[in-house]
């Protein structure tokens, strides 16, 4: 029995097709700088040298913060240190009535989106100036000026949402697309099977976009998974799927848009799997040389998205040392009159823990509101 058993069991990866895009990798970028005009993109100049911008603003951000963490100022942060190449880009492709559904790393689509690097560094410190009113944790920013849903903490939930948002688009004839962001780790979640599930029944126009940065906080890929790649998952579940270069942001911007333009045709879901690395901590409450060696590290460092962006720009002409040098001084001094702009602004109001609740306030909420407000105030710190 065991034997005739086994004569039905088969490896289906690899019945793949040679160059099937679920096991390859989407590179754009050369080591010299070029392009490969296979694969390239043709971004527009000024889209390079935004993609530039946007990716060194959050660099310098990213290690703002941090900072301020370190120094007791803000009491939480998740930073991208690594992974800039895939949020950039997303922002970059997305129309104006397109959503996102992040996870840990994709805050900055919004920025790339118009939201106001003030109101994100508020977010932060959660005081008044954040749209949130100081009731998210830090890294969670969202926006409904720009269609981005804040993520939670739990693995993998917001998949699904993204796909019911999606589902939502198709029935109301929508010419919008929603993007949900994922980890590695959260493909092995139950979330992500019912996303995809439905996402492929229904052919909504979703883009569903796993950051695979090799490492499920402490958990490394190949623990979590035995699949050869993520990308090979989309394949069970009738979702055409491409494998991408993820710290080459030309690659990542092909991908992002062909994706978006099949769903815009109504040819349903695309699953992502950008490959790409987190250099730093997984957020500041880890410490990753307990489970990662300094040679990986310093290996994926020689992959940089930022280093290999920059080459290009030199390459095509669009960058040189004193653009560079006048950049850094202009989004240094950016960030810097943001964090004293917002980190001098009051707590928010503590009678506004009761809006937003309901449309009209119950009796209830509005006599409890009364009697906080006869306590005297906290004193301020």
């Amino acid at each position: 029995m065991a034997g005739d058993a086994m004569t039905w069991l088969h490896d289906p990866v690899a019945e793949l097709p040679a160059g099937a895009p679920e096991l390859g990798l989407l590179t754009v970028l050369r080591a010299d700088g070029s392009a490969d005009p296979s694969t390239d993109p043709a971004m527009p100049r000024e889209s390079l040298s935004r993609a530039y911008r946007e990716m060194r603003r959050l660099r310098l951000l990213d290690v703002r913060m941090i900072l301020l963490q370190r120094q007791g100022r803000v009491g939480f942060y998740g930073a991208c240190t690594g992974q800039e190449a895939v949020p950039i880009a997303t922002g970059l492709v997305l129309g104006q009535g397109d959503w996102v559904f992040p996870a840990l790393r994709e805050q900055s689509v919004m920025l790339v989106r118009g939201f106001p690097l003030r109101a994100f560094v508020a977010q932060v410190f959660g005081n008044s100036g954040d749209v949130q009113k100081g009731r998210q944790m830090p890294s969670h920013q969202s926006g409904r000026a720009v269609n981005q849903v804040s993520w939670s903490s739990c693995i993998g939930p917001q998949i699904p949402q993204a796909v019911g948002a999606a589902w939502a688009m198709k029935l109301a004839r929508e010419k919008a697309v929603a993007v949900g962001f994922s980890g590695d780790g959260a493909t092995s979640q139950p979330d992500f099977h019912a996303a995809m599930t439905f996402a492929a029944r229904y052919r909504v126009p979703a883009i569903i976009l796993c950051q695979n940065n090799h490492w499920s906080i402490s958990v490394p890929t190949s623990r979590q998974t035995a699949a050869p790649t993520i990308a090979v998952k989309g394949r069970a579940y009738g979702v055409p799927a491409v494998r991408v270069d993820g710290n080459d942001v030309l690659a990542m911007y092909r991908a992002v848009r062909d994706a978006r333009a099949r769903a815009l045709a109504g040819e349903g879901p695309t699953f992502i799997e950008a490959v790409t690395y987190r250099i730093g901590a997984h957020s500041t409450s880890d410490d990753p040389t307990r489970y990662r060696s300094d040679a990986e590290v310093e290996a994926w460092k020689r992959k940089d998205p930022l280093d290999r962006l920059a080459k290009h720009m030199r390459h095509v002409g669009l960058l040189d040392d004193a653009l560079d040098k006048a950049l850094e001084e202009e989004l240094t001094a950016e960030i810097a009159a943001a964090v004293k702009e917002v980190e001098a602004l009051p707590a928010p109001d503590r009678a506004s823990i009761f809006d937003d609740v309901y449309a009209e306030l119950p009796w209830h909420l509005a006599a409890q509101r009364e009697e906080l407000m006869r306590a005297p105030a906290a004193p301020s710190h």
